[in-house]
């Protein structure tokens, strides 16, 4: 018998156009709807038009309020954003600076990143061909053959050796792999996750993987067209449903979804990998 508290339903699925009105629907669902998660969640993000500025910042506020990590410091974790600006598209450079700059980051919260983080395990792993830097073993790869197979383009996070314990929580890692697929359109980001905070972690969560894909499509050349995450609990803990700090967020939220889409930044993707050359 299982001891989760989930029910198994049908999946909920969001189709959007930007992380900000992804994200929003997602709180809503929950905050509005019975229960505190939903299992499963399908969600997926094309066109990547700009963030909602007023849910960000209004989200951020929360965060801080309660001890949590903004939304870019979770991003961080995925995709080294500022890193790779300041290595003004040499991927080797950022993957030199990551590798110097993570015991840093370790020691900076060892509690919470002692056992590694999203983007030390995709380019770090500790086995593997390239000295277990995932990333680099696939670009490799693909800049030299005409072909390769789909299924060579994924990386792991989660590793049996170091992640299988009996403990009763592991913060990490809840992002099991990830898997690029080059289409005639572009390149295609799949993750998946076992489960995700929807609160303190999720925003951040889907901003750094779209600029994961952003940076991927970069070095493959071609624009980053859809983002599809698969969550197999998403929850919202570590705030109560009734907390008055949720509601100028979920007002925030309700706004994001109501106004008129911004039609002007379709292809921002492409345009920021085209910006670091």
């Amino acid at each position: 018998m299982s001891k989760s508290s989930s029910v198994a339903t049908e999946p909920f699925v969001v189709d959007e156009t930007s992380v900000s009105r992804a994200y929003a629907k997602i709180l809503l669902r929950i905050a509005k709807g019975r229960g505190k998660d939903v299992s499963p969640l399908v969600l997926s993000i094309s066109e990547f038009k700009r963030e909602d500025e007023n849910l960000r910042k209004s989200l951020d506020a929360l965060l801080k309020s309660k001890g949590r990590c903004v939304v870019e410091d979770v991003a961080y974790t995925i995709f080294p954003e500022r890193l790779w600006q300041m290595a003004q598209g040499d991927r080797a450079k950022l993957f030199s600076y990551y590798k110097m700059a993570f015991p840093a980051y370790q020691a900076m919260n060892r509690k919470v990143n002692g056992r590694g983080l999203y983007f030390e395990r995709m380019m770090m792993y500790g086995r593997g061909p390239c000295d277990g830097n995932q990333l680099e073993y696939m670009l490799s790869q693909y800049e030299g053959r005409d072909g390769i197979r789909d299924s060579m383009m994924q990386v792991t996070t989660f590793d049996p050796e170091r992640d299988h314990t009996p403990s009763a929580q592991l913060g990490f890692p809840c992002l099991q792999h990830v898997t690029f697929v080059p289409t005639k359109s572009g390149l295609v980001l799949n993750a998946f996750y076992a489960t995700q905070q929807i609160f303190d972690k999720a925003y951040g969560n889907y901003l750094g993987l779209k600029q994961l894909g952003e940076f991927m499509a970069h070095e493959m050349r071609m624009p980053f067209v859809r983002l599809n995450v698969t969550v197999g609990v998403a929850k919202l803990e570590r705030i109560s449903k009734t907390d008055v700090g949720l509601i100028p967020v979920i007002a925030a939220a309700e706004a994001a979804i109501n106004k008129p889409e911004d039609l002007g930044t379709a292809g921002q993707s492409l345009h920021v990998a085209e910006t670091v050359n």
